[in-house]
């Protein structure tokens, strides 16, 4: 499979069903736009008017326990409401339509450390982190339809608080990316019999243009499809569904290969790298779901430097995706990188 190149083209997202316009020249282009300054606040060990450390006071004036591995806790300003009637409403209408949702928001705080992002916690923490995820995704899982883990990491993504922490949005139905990836996996093991992630992560893996890291388990690449400038997706290697899937080997792997991956964005720039980083596993419901794969899309939005966001703006809004870099490019400035702080 041969890359398209440097000259304007367009790449098909087969996972949802959507193009993304690349015109790499556009990188040689002068930049007098907005530039971020990057965080330069103090890294304290615990901080006393945090509420997310241990012992901290919250919001909503409950007051943490003295965690020392991962804590969890009902959001005290949560998207999603659990309705305890389950007596959930809808209009059928074709201009306005609507359904009630029912639910939970939930945070994960990943340490009681509040000076530490995930890559710099400990292998056996990052595994920690990972287990709760599967956890919660199995307790959450067996009342609603879809379980949403997610970090935005970095004032630059709106994270309110720079302790890390990550969040889990659990609701009673399949939200719109999800409902898209769920229809070109399904039409695509229809047509083929294998699932389409399963073989994109094969093609990757022989091709090698796209690769940042890997392990025996797992796969980390720049999307052939990738909408920003260094987005990556972390693929497994052999078939697993939902995050509770993933077996205790697996979930070493993984450890391993998150602590790799987010230590190479960290050094890209030379900034704790800001993201969003999100899990999509199949939905729960009582559907096959032999043709989804688990997998991690982490979005980053820096483009040129520490303190140049990529923004989505004007073309991007009104007509499709674009992005100005080769996700082969990208791919080999990440590959680069040192995996280590020291």
């Amino acid at each position: 499979m041969n890359s398209p190149g440097d000259s304007p083209h367009r790449r098909f997202n087969p996972l949802v069903g959507e193009w993304v316009l690349v015109s790499a020249h556009r990188t040689e282009r002068p930049w007098l736009g907005q530039q971020e300054e990057p965080s330069v606040a103090g890294r304290l060990e615990h901080d006393p008017a945090c509420y997310l450390c241990p012992g901290g006071s919250r919001a909503s004036g409950a007051k943490n326990p003295n965690y020392d591995g991962t804590y969890v806790f009902t959001n005290d300003y949560p998207a999603l409401l659990p309705n305890e009637n389950d007596k959930l409403h809808h209009q059928e209408d074709d201009l306005f339509r609507w359904d009630s949702t029912s639910g939970t928001s939930r945070v994960i705080c990943y340490s009681p450390r509040h000076d530490l992002s995930l890559p710099e916690l400990e292998l056996s923490k990052i595994e920690e982190v990972i287990k709760t995820w599967q956890e919660q995704s199995g307790e959450l899982g067996k009342r609603y339809k879809w379980v949403q883990i997610f970090e935005n990491k970095g004032q630059m993504m709106g994270a309110s608080n720079p302790h890390p922490h990550g969040q889990l949005w659990a609701g009673n139905f399949v939200p719109t990316e999800l409902a898209k990836e769920n229809k070109s996996q399904h039409r695509y093991t229809e047509k083929l019999g294998t699932a389409l992630l399963i073989d994109y992560a094969k093609q990757e893996l022989k091709a090698g243009e796209r690769i940042v890291c890997q392990n025996s388990d797992w796969v980390a690449v720049v999307p052939f499809w990738a909408t920003w400038p260094f987005e990556t997706m972390v693929l497994p290697l052999s078939p697993i569904t939902r995050m509770q899937d993933i077996n205790p080997i697996q979930v070493k792997k993984l450890a391993d290969l998150l602590k790799r991956l987010l230590t190479k964005y960290d050094h890209l720039f030379n900034v704790s790298f800001p993201y969003s980083m999100g899990w999509h596993g199949a939905p729960n419901d009582n559907e096959s779901k032999d043709h989804w794969t688990l997998h991690a899309h982490i979005y980053p939005p820096l483009l040129r430097s520490a303190t140049v966001k990529k923004f989505l703006v004007g073309y991007e809004l009104l007509a499709e995706a674009q992005r100005d870099l080769t996700p082969e490019l990208a791919a080999e400035k990440l590959a680069a990188l040192p995996e280590t702080y020291s």
